[in-house]
């Protein structure tokens, strides 16, 4: 079955702390945001790439291309006022059947045998989300204070989250709404479950200044 990804970047650099979107700045002498298309093209080089940008920033983004040489094949699709509507913009796109993932662009560091597992999952479940394990000790805030949960309990959310292209699609005809904070929500909220499965920790997404700390050091410890 035909495979797109869509890679979301729509970030302004605030919590960065930087004018440059964090998106374009480099890490390992390469901006973050190439080196998060060629993970999915390490993965698949037939793979159909859609980069979700806001028109003002994809002017910037050829010239980086052109200053990189960066060459590999993808199409570009405009950002929405938020994430939900930069997904549907992306989707637009997308021809059917096919599996369709949603990829933050500020994590480079997905393993391919993350990504390689979320689409063949989603062939059969049709809904499938990476996750990792909370390792710190988790408190519920409330009115009267905060008690201990279980971190068994919980799970942190990753990406690529892939699902049946149609069923995406027919989720993102929804009306929005601020509960929406990633697909799998919007997919829930047709009344489908998402299955989960193993993300790698080492797939971080890259949003303060400290997680650049923590990406450029990822870089000087492989070969990527």
């Amino acid at each position: 079955m035909v495979q797109y990804a869509l890679i979301v970047a729509g970030g302004k650099g605030l919590r960065m702390g930087t004018e440059l979107p964090k998106q374009f700045l480099p890490i390992g002498g390469k901006p973050v945001l190439m080196r998060t298309l060629e993970a999915f093209y390490d993965y698949n080089a037939e793979i159909r790439i859609i980069l979700v940008l806001p028109h003002s920033q994809q002017d910037y983004w050829r010239q980086l291309c052109r200053e990189y040489c960066f060459s590999l094949p993808h199409a570009i699709a405009d950002g929405g006022e938020t994430r939900f509507h930069s997904v549907k913009n992306g989707l637009a796109l997308v021809k059917t059947p096919a599996l369709v993932g949603v990829h933050d662009g500020v994590r480079p560091f997905v393993a391919r045998e993350v990504i390689a597992r979320c689409y063949d999952l989603a062939a059969g479940k049709k809904a499938v989300v990476p996750v990792i394990g909370v390792v710190e000790t988790v408190r519920r805030m409330g009115g009267k204070g905060s008690v201990t949960v279980g971190r068994d309990d919980y799970r942190l959310v990753q990406t690529p989250q892939v699902f049946d292209a149609e069923l995406l699609k027919a989720a993102y005809e929804q009306p929005y709404t601020p509960h929406f904070t990633d697909d799998a929500s919007v997919v829930e909220a047709l009344g489908v479950s998402v299955f989960l499965t193993p993300g790698n920790r080492e797939n971080i997404k890259i949003t303060t200044p400290f997680d650049l700390k923590i990406a450029t050091a990822l870089i000087g410890s492989c070969s990527i």
